[in-house]
């Protein structure tokens, strides 16, 4: 069990905290509004009101002890900066922020933040991937270079097996697992066989992705 500390329970933030929670996670929720505090008080460990921009306040409450930070806020950057560095001073070992712009993420990252997200952003990406290609069932950008994509095997894979298919050869992909209903074979082999139906789970450049996308649209 890991504890998270998840600082702005906005729509993203809430659903984030008790996801984690639910989980199995320990979980706590910081917000300024107490009425957003009263909503999921009941859906995480710990749910406190408190100003975000107040580090004694957030050394008080322990923050320092939590293995991650997730600060949510992004709407207002001042609170997400502020949050974002008084965590990290705090010495909590992974913060992960919610940015609005590339401008405001690249103003994250230079204050410590480990990792920054844009969900609207990436949520729009994966979108359009799958309007796209109707062979591409979901999409998750890893980095500006690499994805991960969920696709829907075509018919001149069935029966054969990944060595004859050779993906990696022809498009530069990596199948890291085949679904077959409600089974998953992690790691498959060369030998392992396309069956129609498969959902393959592949790890490639962005630029080899577009190369499967267009096989599957065919």
């Amino acid at each position: 069990m890991k504890s998270f500390v998840v600082v702005g329970c906005g729509r993203f933030g809430s659903a984030v905290a008790e996801t984690l929670y639910n989980l199995g996670n320990e979980v706590l929720a910081i917000d300024g509004d107490e009425e957003v505090i009263e909503a999921i008080s009941g859906h995480v460990t710990h749910a406190v009101q408190a100003d975000v921009m107040d580090e004694n306040v957030m050394r008080e409450l322990g923050i320092r002890n939590f293995d991650v930070a997730v600060i949510s806020i992004a709407s207002n950057l001042e609170a997400s900066i502020l949050a974002t560095l008084i965590v990290k001073e705090l010495g909590v070992k992974k913060v992960v922020a919610k940015a609005q712009s590339d401008l405001h993420g690249k103003v994250l990252r230079k204050i410590g933040a480990d990792k920054v997200i844009f969900p609207e952003r990436d949520m729009g990406v994966r979108v359009a991937h799958n309007l796209s290609s109707k062979g591409i069932i979901d999409f998750i950008e890893l980095s500006p270079e690499y994805s991960i994509m969920e696709i829907q095997s075509v018919k001149q894979w069935t029966g054969k097996s990944l060595a004859q298919l050779r993906l990696r050869n022809k498009y530069g992909i990596n199948v890291m697992a085949i679904k077959r209903g409600s089974d998953i074979n992690v790691s498959p082999g060369p030998d392992d066989v396309i069956c129609e139906g498969d959902i393959l789970l592949a790890l490639g450049s962005i630029s080899d992705m577009a190369r499967i996308e267009e096989k599957t649209s065919e």
